[in-house]
């Protein structure tokens, strides 16, 4: 039995081949925590900006790597 990579007609297999060059892992870690710290900077906005512990922008940084990273994890063992 051989297999042919290129055959056409499987628009399933270029959609998977297709998903995996243009939507790799860490575009769509991207993607999933920029959704997760829209939610969290909306409900720690008046905090965060007080400027009790932090500085605002550092800790939006930090906020929005945690998300990317906490989201790549989930994708991973998902």
């Amino acid at each position: 039995m051989s297999f042919n990579f290129l055959t056409s007609g499987l628009p399933l297999q270029d959609l998977v081949f297709g998903a995996s060059i243009y939507f790799p892992p860490l575009f769509k870690a991207v993607i999933v925590g920029f959704f997760t710290w829209l939610i969290l900077h909306h409900l720690l906005r008046d905090w965060m900006y007080s400027g009790e512990i932090w500085h605002p922008t550092l800790m939006d940084l930090s906020l929005f790597s945690l998300s990317v990273s906490a989201a790549l994890v989930i994708l991973v063992v998902w």
